[in-house]
């Protein structure tokens, strides 16, 4: 055989190699990003209990340790309030809203602002932190954060073009991840993240699920979020827990986020002669009303609530008065400007609210506590779908679907007849207002010069 003719075949077959390898090279990082955030998405919630551990041991140690968080929580809050700020800007509050602002945003600098390996990096150090001192958060509001921001350095090193997309995908991922909740995640990207069913979208979003669902499960194992419960109506006043969980978390939740949005831009307004010098102040003074507050409960409304919203799921009656404890422990957690979520509280604040209604109506307690969930998570973030099925799949209660769909639709009307603005959607229009003016503030500086 001609050696010419020999290294012209080697030559196609080279070409052929390296074609199908830079058409593979997106699909190859994308699932490698898929996967990462699986891992990632364990390693912060092993990290997160952790620290709530080490705050719980050290508050308990000695006589006087449950005067501890009195000094310890707004020190931490201020601290953490610092690093947001400087070292890791628009890492504050849960992540949801500058994901959602990213997907607006098309300039590929502005979306950098939001989401970033840097900022996913921050945002699970000071949500850490955060728990360590005490603080009303969850990890999984985060995880979106770091799930997109993932996904959005997935697109530049794999010269992918769907930015909007990938970021949804891997928002999806991270809620799926951090409570195993594969469905959740695919219905909490298309109802709450876009607002609309993107066709060319959901292709990513459940590979990125499936992908980040394979790495949690490996790690973690098959679990569901709070354990088996197996209750359904049996009586009329069984069923008159729909209404009143419905209307009543329904109300609640909506006085939470609209009171979150007044209070959040009354704050901004204040803040503005000096941001940081204010906003630590804020965050101190919000640490010690936390720190009060959990101090008198007997220490039930630090942290997640996860153990709290856990032991009604399972029968065990709350204090009466938990959920308006926790609701407010979690609503100056929020205020404070700390990195932290308000899922998992928000839920530990359903869960208060339905034992506290069970027990007045003498009905069962947990699933007085599954509706109580159900109707106060759909108040406050306004996603109908998204709470019924992640209440759905955190619990496994397959017997009681229809109320908790009941239920979860009574809170969305209720909700949104009190607050018409979603709890999400307008925090993210502050994050899109400011990098607008930003890059008008660079357009008139080059236009200046």
């Amino acid at each position: 055989m001609p050696a010419f003719y020999r290294n012209s075949k080697l030559l196609r077959r080279s070409r052929i190699f390296w074609g199908s390898f830079s058409l593979w090279r997106p699909r190859l990082v994308f699932w490698c990003g898929a996967l990462a955030i699986g891992v990632i998405s364990v390693a912060f919630a092993k990290l997160a209990d952790l620290a709530q551990k080490a705050f719980g041991s050290l508050t308990s140690s000695g006589e006087w340790a449950f005067l501890l968080p009195l000094i310890l929580t707004p020190t931490v809050f201020m601290l953490s309030a610092y690093l947001a700020a400087t070292l890791f800007p628009n890492s504050q509050g849960s992540g949801i809203p500058q994901a959602i602002a990213a997907r607006h945003l098309r300039e590929e600098e502005d979306r950098t602002r939001l989401l970033s390996l840097r900022i996913a990096f921050g945002k699970i150090v000071l949500t850490v932190l955060g728990l360590f001192s005490g603080a009303s958060i969850g990890r999984e509001g985060p995880t979106v954060q770091v799930g997109a921001s993932i996904m959005l350095a997935v697109a530049r090193f794999g010269g992918m073009a769907q930015a909007r997309g990938l970021i949804l995908a891997g928002s999806a991922a991270g809620i799926a991840a951090a409570f195993n909740t594969p469905l959740a995640g695919i219905v909490f990207a298309i109802e709450e993240m876009s607002r609309t069913y993107e066709a060319r979208a959901n292709g990513l979003v459940l590979t990125a699920v499936i992908l980040s669902g394979l790495a949690a499960l490996g790690l973690a194992g098959s679990y569901t979020y709070f354990g088996e419960a197996s209750v359904a109506p049996t009586q009329l006043r069984d069923w008159g827990l729909v209404l009143v969980c419905g209307i009543g978390g329904g109300a609640l939740g909506a006085a939470f986020s609209g009171f979150a949005l007044h209070f959040g831009q009354k704050i901004r307004r204040w803040a503005q002669p000096q941001p940081l010098k204010r906003m630590l102040v804020l965050a101190g003074t919000c640490g010690l009303a936390i720190a009060v507050i959990g101090v008198l409960s007997g220490g039930t409304t630090f942290g997640t609530g996860y153990e709290q919203a856990r032991g009604a799921v399972e029968g065990h009656a709350l204090p009466l008065l938990f959920f308006v404890e926790k609701l407010a422990a979690s609503f100056l957690s929020m205020l404070s400007g700390i990195p932290g979520g308000i899922f998992a509280p928000s839920l530990a604040v359903g869960a208060g609210f339905g034992s506290t209604v069970g027990s007045a109506l003498g009905t069962s307690i947990a699933l007085a506590a599954i509706l109580g969930m159900a109707g106060y998570f759909a108040g406050v973030v306004q996603a109908p779908m998204t709470a019924f099925v992640i209440i759905l799949e955190m619990t496994g209660d397959h017997q009681a679907v229809i109320p908790i769909m009941a239920v979860s639709m009574i809170g969305y009307v209720t909700s949104r007849i009190l607050s018409r603005e979603p709890l999400y959607h307008g925090l993210s229009r502050v994050f899109i207002a400011a990098a607008i003016r930003a890059r008008r503030a660079v357009e008139r500086e080059e236009a200046a010069s």
